[in-house]
């Protein structure tokens, strides 16, 4: 059995430890709440250009068709774009690990099918670093994003794999990301991202045909292409209020597992001091004993 004064030291530093995750929990909560407000905020504008896509993709337009559009044939993927949004740090439970297990999976399953290319855009350090220790084609990254997410920052990276499918280069791009449910959950989803089919945008209630101003490829082009960013920022709005919501979970799971250790160490310590004290009480009995025969 351990020493009294080693327990002690073993209390005092998981004691330490509690403090830290305690302060973590703390403030993922307030990171939390402020992700979860902006993860909403984003939505309505995400919604109201989901609509214009799905009425713009339904329109009577004969004279031009975008390349982000479904043409109502199915193309066999066979050069693939995946975008992937993990976060930049750790201590956030199984969050990084689940989405990024999800995508080997189904990179294996491309390649299992016949995809001769496969090209990967990273949003966030910790998927960074899997890829590249995977030997994955990483053709453009992100890190270090900070608590808000910036459009500015994420249009560099998006546009090199927008570009790709553009120039048809890739038949189709996926985005994954984990997707916020509610504080105590957070689903790792991988979604078709390009080409825009109708599942993706919903189906309008009517059918609405344009006026275009200046002309229909104009207006398209630039409403598509944010139509896609819209979609990008709300994934990695998404993933950074599961973020927030993972390291609190696990900054109390780590909290309370602290406390359990803590009592654990203090009935053991109480034994070693209670033996010694024994121990003590024997010798002097011993001791006393022995002069009195």
């Amino acid at each position: 059995m351990p020493g009294s004064k080693e327990i002690r030291t073993k209390i005092k530093s998981v004691q330490n430890t509690r403090k830290i995750t305690k302060a973590m929990e703390m403030v993922a909560a307030s990171k939390m709440r402020k992700a979860q407000e902006r993860m909403r905020a984003a939505r309505p504008y995400s919604e109201k250009i989901r609509r214009l896509a799905a009425n713009l993709s339904q329109a009577n337009v004969t004279e031009y068709r975008h390349a982000f559009l479904n043409r109502g044939k199915a193309v066999e993927a066979k050069r693939v774009g995946l975008i992937v949004v993990t976060t930049d740090k750790g201590l956030c439970g199984g969050l990084n690990t689940n989405i990024l297990r999800q995508c080997l999976n189904t990179m294996r399953k491309w390649e299992a099918d016949g995809a001769s290319d496969i090209r990967v855009t990273c949003i966030g350090n910790k998927g960074l670093g899997f890829m590249q220790r995977m030997g994955a084609n990483v053709i453009s990254h992100i890190t270090h994003l900070g608590d808000t997410p910036h459009l500015e920052k994420l249009i560099g990276p998006m546009k090199v794999m927008i570009d790709a499918f553009q120039a048809g280069e890739l038949d189709a791009v996926y985005i994954a990301y984990t997707r916020f449910i509610n504080t105590m959950k957070q689903e790792p989803v991988i979604e078709a991202l390009l080409p825009l089919s109708g599942e993706r945008m919903g189906t309008p209630e009517r059918s609405w045909d344009y006026l275009y101003e200046p002309d229909a490829q104009t207006v398209i082009d630039e409403l598509l292409v944010r139509y896609v960013e819209a979609l990008i920022y709300q994934g990695v709005a998404e993933n950074m209020a599961s973020e927030q919501s993972a390291r609190m979970v696990a900054m109390k799971a780590a909290t309370d597992n602290a406390g359990n250790v803590i009592k654990e160490l203090q009935l053991v310590y109480n034994k070693a001091r209670q033996a010694a004290i024994t121990k003590e009480i024997s010798e002097i009995v011993g001791g006393a004993a022995a002069i009195a025969g």
